[in-house]
């Protein structure tokens, strides 16, 4: 007596995965179509806002400081909202990149980010440590150049009381024979390393949050994007980053890529 096959399960494991996949892929849609209408939404009341602060700033004869100081804090708080919309914009449109894997030159790249720096800059003492020979990565060029401008433009920052200020770039590769770095074999990690004012260690978890600022506006300008935009391309990039202090205070920022397939 023949039997037919069995049909396949249709809950078992692989369809579990499927599913949450599927979950996961609509979640990340539904996030996209939410920045996109809040970032679009918001636009018109904030032109408003900016408007009318203009109008009424050349308007009123002969304002007193103090009402001159509250439209400035109107004015200025528009702005902020603006760059951080521009800025949600920019992090979701991170995930709809095409990715364009290749072998990518660690050394090279940075290199070319910071001479972009040095040129910006050109009144800091920096002085540059960078990478030498490293290996190749398999990275989307583009995106690890951003990556590497937003470590490289933070380590800057956070080092201007320094004098001069001091900026490594360093890599090693995790040995397959080395038990304890089994799961980083085949990885390339390189690490960032600035003399600047540091966090406490204890604080390091909130550095990967959207807007999140461990030191004051009036003291380091910026939205708190940063980081948060680098992890993002990382993932994508089947890559991980840390964050730490050093032991002198200043901060080091690990990244980890897989190394380029050897050509034959």
């Amino acid at each position: 007596m023949s039997t037919s096959p069995r049909p396949a399960d249709a809950s078992g494991p692989a369809a579990g995965l499927e599913s949450l996949a599927q979950e996961l892929a609509q979640v990340r849609a539904e996030f996209q179509d939410f920045v996109h209408t809040v970032s679009h939404d918001l636009r018109a009341p904030l032109r408003h806002i900016t408007a009318f602060t203009r109008i009424i700033e050349e308007d009123l004869p002969d304002p007193p400081p103090d009402i001159l100081g509250h439209l400035a804090t109107v004015r200025q708080s528009a702005q902020l909202l603006d760059q951080q919309l521009n800025g949600l914009t920019m992090l979701s449109r991170l995930g709809q990149h095409c990715l364009q894997l290749q072998a990518v030159d660690v050394s090279a790249l940075v290199q070319a980010v910071a001479d972009e720096l040095t040129q910006r800059l050109p009144a800091r003492a920096v002085t540059w440590q960078l990478a030498q020979d490293a290996p190749l990565v398999w990275a989307d060029a583009d995106l690890l150049r951003q990556v590497f401008t937003h470590l490289l433009d933070n380590a800057l920052k956070f080092s201007r009381s320094r004098e001069p200020a001091q900026v490594t770039v360093s890599w090693q590769v995790a040995a397959p024979s080395d038990a304890a770095q089994t799961a980083q074999a085949g990885q390339c990690r390189i690490s960032v390393t600035d003399n600047g004012v540091g966090f406490a260690p204890d604080q390091a978890g909130k550095l990967f949050k959207v807007f999140a600022k461990l030191h004051p506006t009036r003291d380091f300008e910026g939205l708190g994007l940063g980081l948060v935009c680098s992890r993002k391309i990382m993932q994508q990039m089947q890559g991980s980053i840390g964050i730490a202090v050093t032991l002198d205070g200043g901060c080091c920022v690990s990244l980890s890529l897989p190394l380029a397939p050897q050509t034959p």
